[in-house]
């Protein structure tokens, strides 16, 4: 009699775009996989504008995902505006612009729902030689070869492995927000959409491009133009007034829309009437509910625990100038499933094998984007 072989599972602990990155490809190379996340709902990212990287794109191709081309906005220029206005520098530049809400969509119908479960709070992760064990709030409990930390920046797995790991403020923080195309004049919208266009001034810069609209719909007239403004504010002075939001209560990293303190917000719009040229300064006014996050760093010196590795933002949270966050979590679970299928599925090879280039490229990306970001806010 031959013993039908045991299948492999592995156990994702966050059901964001990492997570579904990560249980697309071990799925595609014929892995058993239940994500687990926090959340009781379907997620939802309102300001998720994502500048489309061939990662991406390879992990739907490898999973089978079907989509048609191309996966976001189209912008075919470059351009960076003078303080009236006018063109300073067009450049021909052909970049995919999509959204946060268009790739967890797409990804969320792919994965098989029943294995994909809401409201499941991680509190432990005990692991032995041959297994490892997620413990959860509600007293159940999961077995698998493998369990993938893909719970983002405040990620529980990496709390366990690395409790001493935490955020850095880099200085600055990220105004952000969306306008749908039919609420900005005719004028200023022609000069917008389809096209990346910037406006720098002395430590601060803001950018902008049209991303796919509600429903994940790319008609033109049905899609949304996503700002970004970085603006620089002192973390003992500034920055704790900033993330007071509009019940008085204090926020750890970001305010979602529509939570802006009514201060905040006021004090935002007229900086923007008195510093940036007058399209964004429209494209800032037409804007009903803006939002902020604060720019920070956060780094591993090891992402890979035995049948436990950390993936995405879970191990690095590169700054948003690098448009890199997404592509890298969804390189970190290409190289997984590759580095699986090389070692014949056996995790406690696989995974020591592709800790090294996951480590390296985390930190070329940080040390990047803190460049990025010391010339755009903190040179002039």
């Amino acid at each position: 009699m031959t013993m039908k072989p045991t299948v492999n599972r592995a156990i994702v602990i966050g059901g964001s775009l990492g997570g579904l990155f990560t249980g697309i490809m071990l799925r595609s190379i014929g892995w058993d996989v239940d994500i687990y996340e926090r959340s009781d709902h379907d997620l939802d990212s309102p300001g998720g504008g994502i500048v489309l990287q061939p990662d991406v794109v390879e992990v739907f191709q490898r999973a089978g995902i079907r989509y048609s081309e191309p996966l976001g906005v189209v912008a075919h220029e470059r351009y960076y505006l003078n303080r009236d206005g006018s063109i300073a520098q067009p450049m021909s530049m052909r970049q995919v612009l999509t959204s946060w809400n268009f790739l967890y969509g797409s990804m969320r119908r792919h994965f098989p729902s029943e294995h994909y479960h809401q409201g499941k709070t991680l509190t432990n992760i005990e692991q032995n030689g041959e297994r490892v064990t997620a413990i959860f709030a509600d007293g159940t409990y999961d077995t698998a070869d493998l369990l993938i930390g893909a719970d983002g920046g405040g990620s529980t797995v990496r709390q366990q492995f690395l409790p001493e790991v935490q955020y850095r403020y880099a200085g600055y923080v990220a105004y952000r927000g969306l306008v749908e195309e039919t609420e900005l004049d005719r004028s200023t919208a022609a000069l917008f959409t389809e096209r990346f266009v910037f406006y720098q001034f002395p430590n601060s810069h803001i950018l902008q491009y049209v991303i796919p609209g509600a429903n994940e719909s790319l008609v033109p007239g049905e899609r949304r133009f996503n700002w970004v403004w970085y603006v620089n504010y002192d973390e003992a002075n500034e920055l704790p007034r900033i993330l007071t939001d509009k019940v008085e209560r204090h926020r750890d990293y970001s305010i979602p829309p529509g939570m802006l303190a009514p201060f905040v917000e006021r004090e935002m719009r007229m900086y923007a009437d008195a510093v940036l040229a007058p399209p964004f300064q429209k494209l800032i006014a037409a804007t009903p509910e803006p939002f902020v996050q604060a720019i920070l760093d956060l780094s591993v010196s090891q992402m890979a625990f035995g049948r436990v590795a950390l993936v995405g933002d879970a191990a690095f949270v590169p700054r948003p100038h690098t448009a890199a966050s997404t592509s890298k979590a969804a390189a970190n679970a290409l190289a997984l499933a590759d580095a699986l299928v090389e070692h014949n599925h056996d995790v406690i090879k696989a995974l020591p094998a592709w800790e090294p280039t996951q480590l390296a490229y985390g930190n070329q990306l940080m040390a990047h984007g803190q460049q990025l970001g010391s010339r755009s806010q903190f040179s002039s």
